[in-house]
């Protein structure tokens, strides 16, 4: 027997080993640049950050959708386009959904992805996502043949080589990423002075980087803080390469016993907030034993909020250079601009970037007018068949009956009325409604339009310039919807390090509640002054009075018995947007007889303002600020009272305003300020109305005269008149009739300066609270009946209504918060009701 050995013929080459390895590893290298670490220069995205994007949109995960699981996302990234580990991937998700990493996050996450201080984020199988708004400007038209799409890693899906990004991403959110033998960081940038640089150069292309440069001052880092100088920025933008020095917004507050601290607020991009109490901590144990007596981290959802409580005689600034040495208070930002040029490694200056950019946008603007003309002209193309078969209805349905097959007619009205086959379909699946006049009117407008359409897409498709104007207004339009205010400062880097007075320095928001609670919380920054509903749903308290103030300013507080107290802004405790505040009371020595009347913010007491104070009896009394400004801490007084009277409330003003007071009996009054004299702070006043001997004012306003009034009755009806509606008379008359006596009910209970778009709190006497909205209800005369409002059950009335500054909006148990919270108390005690009257009404039993 013979055994054949069967021989594989392989093709074998001699080669020197230090040539394959170098072969081999330029192909590892290229295959790393490419795939991995470098982002593409169009769209500034990396092949996973595409993926990703891409994929959730494939998954339908779109904003105002519902979220889904982030392992959702993960595994369908793994299994469809990223053959890679799942750690990779959720890495970059959790990175595009952090707030503090990204300028303009892509992706809207809610659970656990990670803070500043360095905590990890959640597992995927806890955390959930969807696009963000602006993800879709940078995934829009891809279904309109604007990029070129590739196979997948096994051949059976396509995705996408490039974004049809309508943003510059690559600078407007940076990149990070290590290669091998190359690597490349670049900054965020502020997306209203990139766009508007963008538009410089589609509408300039032959500008030069010094005037894109003028346009984009440099880096807006999401962490804001500071760059000192412009050295690095400048090197950046011109070579590709730089360096820049940040370092943290810090300022100066008055601490307890007189001594001063050091608030951290801003910290510089990337630095881990926890590392850097860490080498604060372990300053304070060197050299700077001698300076720092405590370290506290304040901060919370709001912002960071570092406090350093210096020891006595410390010089802040002295310090503040050595925590800048000594910490990363103070870090480098190192630029390498280089990204994937035409797949190729490229270092670029500020306008290579952009023009990469608007070279992309203008090829895909291209392509989608190219895409729409087709399907346009295709379009065009059945209606002009449709309309010819109209003209001449008899015939076709005479050639159509007289058929024995659709292939057969379809052939006769091709000769017929010489069309193409598709219109001879389309004529054939033609229903009958669209013999109607109507449907004939509808073909011949949409024929219009398709022709207008087909015009501007063929005029896209030819002429350059069209496609940059059409650039340069779609630019136009997203730096409306995506614009923003810097937050990071850019200093010349001379001189001296600017150490303010933060109490002084920072805007506050200081809010008291209508169960007496008071809080401050910083006006500016991210989380902006959204703090004003923070009360609302505990225990049904709420903002009653919410003012912008500097620590500098002080709070005027006036009681009822007649007494002012002074509250320094700066002694306030800060609060958090949750928190619920602390006792007006708490800050003030008051008599437990007596109750706050008002509270009025005080920028300083000068002598050309006037606080005037109105009384329950009907008394008006006026003086000048200044009589004011030194306050003990017991109080002084601030007005003479007769007996059983007592103060309604007070207004600051610049002796030119127009009072409006109201009484129970329905009664107002309206007179200028002129008639009113100054006088001493102990005085009385004078009498401001007439009124009947069991009547008392209910409200005092010094409103505008474009405003509105809202007169409000005991039994839930109201009246919104012009403040015009009431004529200025003299003081002390007996004033006009607002609310009849047949109609009074009890009585009126509450006079409002309103505006359209405000929203009214009705206080019942069974202790909830009902919301209404003032634009329902229509302006009236004074003399119309007032209208019901608010339903209320047998026995029950109106005690009292305050404007609706800290009431969350929305109707119904689905309302929520801005951050998508709603608090337990409110959730659990809201309940809507229809109440078929022209006002939105939702009642809150407490």
């Amino acid at each position: 027997m013979v055994i054949r050995q069967a021989v594989q013929h392989e093709r074998i080459l001699p080669r020197l080993i230090e040539q394959e390895m170098r072969d081999s590893f330029i192909d590892y290298s290229m295959s790393v640049i490419v795939q991995r670490a470098l982002p593409d220069a169009r769209d500034g995205l990396k092949p996973v950050h595409r993926r990703i994007l891409f994929a959730m949109h494939e998954l339908g995960l779109l904003p105002g959708r519902d979220y889904k699981k982030s392992a959702t996302v993960v595994g369908d990234v793994l299994g469809k386009y990223h053959p890679h580990g799942d750690s990779a991937v959720y890495e970059t998700l959790v990175r595009m959904v952090q707030e503090f990493s990204l300028r303009y996050p892509l992706v809207d996450g809610q659970g656990n992805f990670g803070s500043i201080d360095g905590d990890s984020a959640a597992a995927y199988r806890y955390t959930e996502a969807r696009l963000a708004p602006i993800a879709l400007d940078l995934l829009s038209d891809l279904d309109k043949n604007t990029v070129d799409f590739t196979p997948n890693f096994d051949g059976r899906l396509a995705e996408p080589t490039v974004l049809p990004t309508r943003l510059p991403n690559l600078l407007l959110n940076g990149s990070d990423g290590i290669a091998v033998g190359m690597a490349t960081k670049i900054p965020p940038h502020n997306a209203n002075e990139l766009l508007v640089a963008t538009r410089h150069l589609i509408d300039n292309p032959d500008c030069d980087v010094e005037e894109l440069m003028a346009l984009v001052p440099g880096p807006d880092f999401p962490t804001g803080a500071f760059i000192w100088g412009r050295g690095g920025i400048e090197d950046a933008y011109r070579k590709g390469r730089g360096l820049i020095d940040m370092r943290a917004r810090v300022h100066v507050e008055e601490a307890s016993r007189g001594k001063k601290a050091l608030v951290i607020t801003e910290l510089p991009y990337q630095v881990n907030k926890t590392r850097i109490i860490e080498q604060i901590t372990k300053a304070a144990k060197g050299r700077g034993g001698d300076a720092i007596s405590d370290l506290r981290d304040e901060s919370d959802r709001d912002g960071i909020r570092l406090v350093i409580e210096l020891k006595r005689e410390v010089d802040t600034r002295k310090l503040v250079n050595f925590l800048f040495k000594k910490t990363q208070l103070r870090a480098t930002y190192g630029v390498i601009l280089l990204a994937l040029r035409d797949g190729r490694p490229e270092m670029l200056n500020l306008k290579q970037a952009l023009e990469c950019f608007v070279s992309h946008r203008l090829d895909v603007v291209r392509r989608r007018a190219a895409f729409q003309l087709e399907r346009s002209e295709a379009r065009a193309h059945i209606v002009d068949g449709l309309m010819l078969a109209l003209d001449d209805i008899d015939r076709v349905i005479e050639l159509i009956r007289g058929s024995r097959t659709p292939d057969s007619a379809k052939s006769k009205l091709r000769k017929e009325f010489k069309l193409s086959e598709l219109q001879a379909d389309a004529i054939l699946a033609m229903r009958l409604a669209r013999l109607t006049g109507l449907e004939t009117r509808k073909l011949e407008a949409e024929l219009e339009a398709l022709r207008d359409a087909i015009a501007e897409f063929k005029d896209l498709v030819d002429d350059e310039d069209a496609r940059r104007s059409f650039l340069s207004q779609e630019l136009l339009e997203l730096g409306a919807a995506y614009g923003d205010d810097r937050r990071t400062e850019i200093l010349e880097g001379s001189g001296k390090f600017p150490l303010p007075a933060g109490n002084g320095a920072e805007s506050t928001i200081v809010m008291l509640s209508r169960l007496g609670y008071i809080k401050s919380q910083p006006a500016g920054g991210r989380s902006g002054t959204a703090g004003t509903d923070a009360m609302a749903g505990r225990d049904g308290d709420f903002v009653r009075e919410a003012f912008i103030c500097r620590g500098t300013d002080s709070l005027l507080a006036l009681t009822r018995l007649g007494h002012a107290h002074l509250i320094p802004v700066k002694e306030l405790p800060r609060g958090t947007r949750s928190s619920r505040g602390h006792r007006l009371r708490d800050f003030i020595e008051l008599d437990s007889r007596d109750s706050i009347a008002t509270v009025l913010p005080i920028e300083s007491f000068d002598e050309s303002r006037f606080l005037v104070l109105f009384t329950e009896q009907g008394q008006v009394k006026r003086s000048t600020l200044a009589e004011y400004a030194h306050i003990r801490s017991g109080g002084i007084i601030a007005t003479g009272l007769a007996k059983g009277d007592r103060v309604l409330t007070g207004t600051i003003t610049d002796g030119n305003a127009s009072f409006v007071l109201a009484t129970g009996g329905g009664q107002a009054i309206r007179f200028p300020e002129s008639e009113v004299r100054a006088m001493g702070r102990t005085a009385r006043g004078v009498r401001a109305i007439d009124m009947a001997a069991k009547d008392e004012v209910i409200a005092a306003l010094a409103p505008r005269r474009d405003s509105d009034l809202l007169a409000a009755t005991a039994s839930g009806t109201a009246k919104r008149i012009a403040v015009t509606e009431l004529r200025a008379q003299s003081r002390a008359g007996k004033g006009k009739m607002l609310v009849s006596s047949r109609e009074k009910a009890g009585g009126v209970v509450g006079l409002l300066e309103v505006h359209p778009g405000d929203r009214i709190v009705w206080e019942l006497d069974s202790g909830e609270l009902v919301i209404t909205a003032v634009q329902s209800m229509a302006q009236r005369p004074r003399s119309a009946a007032t209208a019901r409002v608010v339903q209320l059950s047998r026995g029950r009335r109106v005690v009292d209504v305050h404007p609706a500054r800290g009431v969350p909006a929305g109707t119904g148990a689905s309302r929520q918060s801005d951050r998508g919270e709603q608090p337990e108390a409110l959730a659990s005690s809201l309940e809507a009701r229809d109440m078929g009257e022209p006002f939105e009404q939702e009642v809150l039993d407490l």
